[in-house]
């Protein structure tokens, strides 16, 4: 099976509805799930609303797609976006997309793309709604991308708590011993709640994040390639 880094993704980001002064970060975040063979950003460009964009677009080789506003209150972008999304995913050359917005109105579309086959990464604002959330493989908040908010991110009460999604992570990808590897219980994580990832809570990578539940037992078993894996068990209560 191919690495998941060697995938190639269509980065698709909706211009009204995203943040252009994170643009590095957001590209960094992609860069771990596969290489950005496709970029490309939806607005009217014509208006003086997308100048954070504009500004940019340029250095990080982004191609600007324009859709003109017909009708006022009319969100035409959406429909230029999803129109590009079903060509290329039909075209048949990738392996995955990245939608970059906080609207809803992109829920369809990232379930069509997963019907398909296809894998789907999601990034907006927590002000995105949980269907579109929902309908993605995983999600990221941007949030965790501004590295002086990171701190304050894990105190937001719109987060799930974290407790049960370990717990019951935990309970689903347990051996007979009650032990379970800390990859499963990432992986579970994640199919369970898209949009969770260590940074939403303070903390760089799940390993850190378990370290710090005290109702959690953590230990290190040797590969025997001389590297650990690392397992998880829940205390037993008094």
């Amino acid at each position: 099976m191919a690495s998941p880094h060697n995938d190639k993704l269509a980065v698709l980001i909706d211009a009204d509805n995203a943040q252009a002064s994170i643009v590095g970060e957001l590209l960094a975040e992609i860069s771990r799930y596969g290489t950005a063979s496709v970029k490309r950003a939806y607005g009217d460009w014509t208006t003086t609303n997308l100048k954070g964009w504009k500004d940019v677009l340029h250095k990080i080789a982004i191609q600007p797609m324009q859709q003109f506003s017909y009708t006022a209150g009319k969100n035409s972008t959406d429909s230029s976006l999803i129109i590009d999304a079903m060509d290329l995913l039909h075209a048949g050359s990738l392996n995955g997309f990245c939608l970059i917005s906080s609207d809803s109105d992109f829920t369809r579309l990232a379930t069509r793309i997963r019907e398909a086959g296809l894998v789907v990464y999601g990034f907006g604002e927590k002000k995105t709604p949980q269907g579109f959330v929902a309908a993605c493989d995983k999600f990221i908040y941007t949030e965790i991308l501004r590295p002086q908010q990171a701190a304050t991110v894990a105190e937001d009460e719109a987060l799930e708590p974290v407790e049960p999604l370990i717990r019951n992570a935990i309970a689903a990808t347990a051996k007979e011993n009650g032990w379970a590897p800390l990859s499963a219980v990432g992986s579970m994580i994640v199919k369970n709640s898209p949009s969770f990832d260590p940074r939403n809570y303070g903390c760089l990578k799940l390993g850190e994040l378990v370290r710090k539940q005290a109702y959690l037992e953590v230990k290190e078993v040797s590969a025997g390639d001389g590297s650990a894996i690392v397992h998880l068990h829940v205390r037993p209560t008094a």
